[in-house]
């Protein structure tokens, strides 16, 4: 049997394979996997502008990009006049007639008052003249007419200049506002489609990739921004059957990634209750535990960018 230094070479290559199949304990394998957020838009149109690039950061609340609204703003600039106007009507009913229609009922009103003292001691006039059987009874039973006459019609006007005060009916009213109601229901919804025609990125994050190009036609509810908000990294990695029992939501735990300068911590967020089979792209140097658990950690979202989907990397439990 050959040996090197004493040593026979079945037993060298045995200690080189339990060194191999060594692995440390409480780390695992697993990758980094993102929660990806697709911005689109409610609404179809052509792609206008595209303000942010792949590989950007940006803040929320940041303009992402803008379809083309020539049709939703016509529709809103529609709506807003129709609104006013419907509100413009309803002051107008609450308010009775205009004040020079009031002001020229109130004159005739005048002049009636005028004529109805005018009429009344014309009256008293020839009341006395018929006792005195200076006219006939006919002149006087004209006078008492004319008297009569212009009271009325004192009587009348006064009538009207109150009318002219008062608001709409109670049921023109209530048309009227629900008018202006439909017409601030259109409103909002004419401004909502316009809205939607601009989005803006909900979170600070990575802007992942662009999917159109400005002139495109996007679909409505096509995305055409695809972001990764750090809160939204996480890491998935894979424990055996004897290492579960033992981990929670909320464990804390360590992940080192080649390139890192530290290990980023991270806290376990998920733990689930069923085996799987070792997922192929994990290489584990214990091929013995077929079946492993899936368990997920985020780290902080301060750390999320330091991690990259699909990095590989090496968790260990604290």
């Amino acid at each position: 049997m050959s040996r090197i230094t004493g040593i026979p070479l079945y037993l060298l290559l045995a200690a080189a394979l339990a060194a191999c199949s060594h692995q440390e304990r409480d780390v695992y394998q697993g990758y980094v996997e993102g929660e990806f957020v697709y911005l689109g838009s409610s609404q179809s149109g052509k792609l206008a502008t595209l303000s942010v690039a792949r590989g950007q950061t940006v803040k929320e609340g940041t303009s992402t990009f803008a379809l083309e609204s020539v049709d939703e703003t016509a529709a809103l600039d529609q709506a807003q006049r129709q609104l006013a106007a419907a509100q413009s009507q309803l002051a107008d009913i609450l308010t009775g007639k205009r004040a020079p229609e009031v002001a020229s009922v109130r004159a005739q009103l005048a002049q009636a008052r005028a004529n109805a003292r005018k009429a009344a001691l014309q009256l008293s006039r020839d009341e006395a003249q018929f006792s005195a059987g200076g006219i006939a009874k006919g002149q006087l039973d004209d006078s008492r007419a004319n008297a009569d006459a212009t009271a009325a019609q004192v009587r009348d006007l006064a009538e009207q200049v109150d009318i002219a005060r008062l608001p709409g009916r109670p049921r023109q009213i209530e048309a009227q506002r629900a008018q202006v109601a439909a017409a601030q229901a259109f409103a909002v919804q004419a401004q909502w489609k316009v809205d939607q025609k601009r989005v803006a990125a909900p979170a600070d994050g990575l802007v992942y990739d662009t999917l159109y190009r400005v002139g495109e036609w996007v679909q409505a509810g096509t995305p055409v921004v695809q972001m990764l908000p750090p809160q939204n990294v996480k890491v998935r990695f894979f424990v055996p059957e004897a290492a579960v029992g033992g981990l929670a939501t909320g464990r804390a735990v360590s992940i080192h990634c080649d390139g890192c300068a530290e290990d980023v911590p991270a806290k376990i967020t998920y733990v689930s209750n069923q085996a799987e089979y070792t997922p192929p792209v994990i290489y584990s140097n214990e091929s013995r535990s077929k079946l492993v658990f899936m368990v997920e950690a985020h780290p902080q979202p301060a750390d999320g960018a330091k991690l990259h989907p699909g990095q590989p990397v090496a968790v260990r439990l604290q």
